[in-house]
């Protein structure tokens, strides 16, 4: 995609609660770049066991979701 199709998206942000989700997203995306993941792989993974797991309880265990994080690299790494 390029710059030109990436400003158009932001069209779409024309609520502040459109363009917060948007900003979001968009750091998700970015940081699983910049450690060298696979961005569909982090997104599976994260919609996957994010919904079954237990963070609102205990918030320490969404760390093994981090990107940084040493599972998360062994599932998701680009290769």
């Amino acid at each position: 995609m390029g710059q030109k199709e990436r400003q158009k998206n932001w069209l779409f942000s024309d609520t502040p609660r459109g363009a917060k989700a948007s900003a979001a997203i968009y750091s998700i995306v970015e940081t699983a770049k910049a450690n060298g993941l696979d961005v569909f792989k982090y997104f599976e993974l994260l919609l996957t066991v994010l919904p079954s797991m237990e963070f609102l309880t205990n918030p320490d265990i969404i760390e093994e979701l981090l990107p940084w994080n040493e599972a998360t690299q062994k599932n998701c790494k680009l290769p």
